[in-house]
């Protein structure tokens, strides 16, 4: 077995996925599902409960997509909406059975919300879906940026409108916000201070600031001795992109923790 520091980890529900990532004696992994995940709720149960036995602390994170499509809460198509809030609530009673916290979209790039920053009724069909979701569960899910549009670091609204009226759990995706703010450390600082009370984890990885890469720590252009601050006493993981297409190799994630401990 190897002990480290600051192990912790993505993966997916595959066996050997998690076998990968266990050899390293991981703090925190983040179970990434997909939508064929959502349909086998009892798999998905059992193991959470033998990750916790092993003493991992377990986050779930919300399927990206669904038919292979991005999903988008304010999204026109209604089968992809309605997946949306189906696999809310059913991941909502996981959560609740199991004592952990689940990472959701409003959406992603290239989807509705992706346009119309500038659109205050866009704008307000966003915080009233989020409304509906909470309605199913208050606290259990914690909320991502994303690299631009409605709910991202490039809408000014976004702290006024949204985040501070319903006092909203927020995972904020590093990179993502230095990307949505034009690779900018400046302006990444100013809004790690601005949204820090409602940061309740963190996803860390590097970017060069144009476009989602999703690198490890070192490899972009954030400045992580100014970032680790606000990172370091809440949970996250380092959600790198993995090279290999299986994304069996978790060793991108590893280098990026040995990274962190050295800032």
């Amino acid at each position: 077995m190897m002990t480290m520091k600051w192990i912790r980890l993505k993966s997916g529900l595959k066996e050997d996925h998690l076998a990968n990532r266990l050899k390293y004696n991981p703090e925190i992994l983040e179970l990434h599902l997909n939508e064929e995940d959502m349909y086998q709720p009892g798999r998905l149960v059992d193991t959470i409960k033998w990750l916790q036995s092993q003493g991992v602390t377990v986050y779930l994170h919300h399927p990206s997509k669904y038919k292979g499509y991005y999903l988008d809460i304010i999204s026109n198509d209604k089968e992809r909406r309605y997946f949306y809030d189906w696999s809310s609530s059913a991941l909502a009673t996981i959560c609740e059975k199991m004592n952990v916290k689940c990472v959701i979209h409003c959406h992603y790039a290239n989807s509705e919300s992706s346009r119309g920053i500038d659109d205050q009724v866009k704008r307000w069909n966003v915080r009233k879906r989020i409304e509906e979701i909470l309605s199913i569960h208050p606290t259990c899910f914690l909320w991502e940026d994303t690299i631009g549009g409605i709910f991202s670091a490039e809408n000014p609204f976004l702290r006024k409108e949204i985040i501070e009226p319903l006092n909203l759990p927020l995972t904020i995706d590093i990179s993502h916000s230095f990307i949505a703010l034009n690779g900018s450390n400046e302006r990444l600082q100013k809004h790690l201070e601005n949204y820090a009370y409602y940061a309740k984890y963190y996803h860390v990885v590097d970017s060069k600031g144009l476009k989602h890469d999703s690198l490890p720590l070192g490899d972009g252009n954030i400045d992580w001795k100014m970032v680790k601050p606000f990172v370091v006493d809440t949970d996250f993981i380092f959600e790198i992109g993995l090279s290999d297409s299986d994304h069996l190799d978790c060793s991108p994630m590893l280098a990026s923790a040995a990274y962190f401990a050295k800032v």
